[in-house]
């Protein structure tokens, strides 16, 4: 998109011994295997649909796009797959890599890479986080959320145009999260960005071409709170 959205987005996370996690954005994982640093398993995310006449989510607030008037919704999906994570340096480097097959609103094949890197400042005041991500996917899924269709082309006035696969995007990500209270047990605040370049097979599409913009850069904030039981 050319144009810019405010959403909040609830974010409730579950997490058993290191074993089993739950969460919006992460999805619902085991750790099958969880040693020397390797963690393997399966792993289920949601994928939220998309709506044609504000281009945004359910959660969006205000903003969006009309670019997509024309296109239709998108509809929520399922993805299911697996991941595989390593660590180095004491957990303070992490190479993930997850492939997940979608069911619903896509059935297309989706792969993502992230390398990130995470410590502490000295005075242990401030966490902070700084990674590198790139998503491949087949043609099954570029086409969903990229690709104009001739009904689409008829409807919205655009060239047809139909996506491969390969590159979808790549790009950095970076956060600063001060813990608040001793000990962090009144939640902490994080202040986190990112910003992605859409590789060119879909980038070169007719909608991001006359409508879009491959440079895609995003802001947040965010309150969490943590608490156990025993």
């Amino acid at each position: 998109s050319q144009d810019t959205a405010l959403s909040i987005f609830p974010d409730l996370r579950v997490n058993y011994k290191d074993s089993v996690f739950l969460s919006l954005p992460d999805g619902l994982g085991w750790n099958a295997v969880n040693r020397n640093g390797w963690k393997i398993g399966p792993l289920a995310k949601v994928r939220f649909g998309r709506q044609e006449s504000n281009g945004g989510s359910p959660f969006l607030v205000t903003g969006g796009s009309e670019a997509l008037r024309g296109f239709g919704d998108v509809n929520l999906a399922g993805e299911f797959g697996g991941f595989v994570q390593k660590g180095f340096a004491s957990g303070k480097l992490r190479l993930r890599a997850e492939l997940r097959q979608g069911v619903g609103g896509h059935d297309g094949l989706i792969a993502d890479t992230n390398f990130i890197y995470s410590s502490r400042s000295a005075d242990m005041k401030w966490l902070y986080s700084a990674g590198l991500r790139a998503t491949w996917a087949d043609s099954d899924f570029t086409n969903v959320y990229f690709g104009v269709s001739p009904e689409q082309s008829a409807a919205a006035g655009l060239p047809a145009f139909r996506t491969g696969s390969g590159l979808v995007s790549a790009g950095l990500s970076a956060s600063l999260t001060r813990p608040l209270g001793r000990f962090g047990k009144d939640g902490a605040v994080t202040l986190f960005t990112s910003a992605d370049r859409l590789g060119d097979v879909v980038a070169d599409s007719t909608l991001i071409r006359e409508r879009g913009d491959r440079n895609q850069v995003s802001v947040g904030l965010s309150y969490a709170y943590r608490f156990s039981w025993d």
